[in-house]
């Protein structure tokens, strides 16, 4: 039974993006690895920008950064 969770920022992924995602994994797994998608398990953390840090900064300060330039 596979479990695949990905994790990413609260900024707006619409349900069908999500949708998407999770159509796409489960066929990869069942293409790649031959897993019955009937038991693959696909699940999708959003996660606030303020608890997101990549090279020491919250991920928040860093857009506002980005988008002052």
């Amino acid at each position: 039974m596979p479990y695949v969770n990905f994790k990413i920022t609260r900024e707006g992924a619409t349900a069908e993006q999500k949708a998407e995602l999770i159509r796409g994994a489960t066929d990869l797994l069942q293409r790649v690895l031959n897993k019955n998608p009937k038991t693959t398990v696909v699940v999708i953390d959003e996660v606030e920008t303020d608890n997101w840090g990549i090279g020491g900064e919250v991920v928040t300060t860093l857009r506002r950064q980005n988008a002052a330039k």
